[in-house]
C-alpha cells in the first residue's frame, strides 16, 4: 500500500490514541470544509493511519483550529461573565440576607430587653403585693383587736 508523498505516520506525532483520533477528526472537518478531493484525501490517508502534511492541508487545519479556539475562546469568556455575574448576585444576595438577619437580631434583642424590663416590673409589683398584704394582715388583726 501506498502512502501520500505528504503525509506521515500519526504514531510519530508523540500524541496519545485520543489526541490522534481528535486530530483526524478535526483535519477530516477542515478538510470537508474545503471540498470533497480534499476530504477524500485525508480520509485516504487517515485509512492509512497517516495525517496529511501538504501545505494546503496544514493550512486548512491551521485555519480550523483558529477558528475552534476563538469559538472555546469566546465560550469562556461568555461562561466567566456569567460566573461573575451568578457571584455578584449571590454576594448581593447574601448581603441581603445578612441586612435581614442583623435587623431581626436586633430586633429580637429589643424584644428581650423589653421582656427583662418588664420581669423586672413584675418582681416589683410583686414585692410591693407582699408588702400590700403584709399591710392588710396587719389591719386586719389590728381591725380584729379594736
Amino acid at each position: 500500500m501506498t502512502s501520500p508523498a505528504n503525509s506521515i505516520p500519526d504514531s510519530q506525532l508523540g500524541l496519545t490514541g485520543a489526541e490522534i483520533q481528535t486530530l483526524r477528526q478535526q483535519q477530516a472537518i477542515a478538510l470537508s470544509q474545503a471540498g470533497a478531493s480534499s476530504s477524500r484525501a485525508a480520509s485516504n490517508a487517515s485509512s492509512q493511519g497517516r495525517l496529511l502534511l501538504d501545505p494546503s492541508s496544514l493550512a486548512q487545519l491551521s485555519a480550523h483550529f483558529d477558528r475552534l479556539l476563538h469559538a472555546i475562546t469566546s465560550r469562556w469568556h461568555y461562561l466567566n461573565a456569567q460566573a461573575a455575574q451568578f457571584t455578584n448576585m449571590q454576594h448581593d444576595r447574601a448581603g441581603t440576607l445578612i441586612g435581614n438577619a442583623d435587623a431581626e437580631i436586633a430586633r429580637f434583642h429589643e424584644i428581650i430587653r423589653q421582656t427583662n424590663e418588664l420581669q423586672v416590673e413584675f418582681d416589683k409589683i410583686r414585692r410591693i403585693g407582699e408588702i400590700v398584704k403584709g399591710f392588710r394582715a396587719r389591719v386586719e388583726a389590728l381591725d380584729r383587736r379594736i
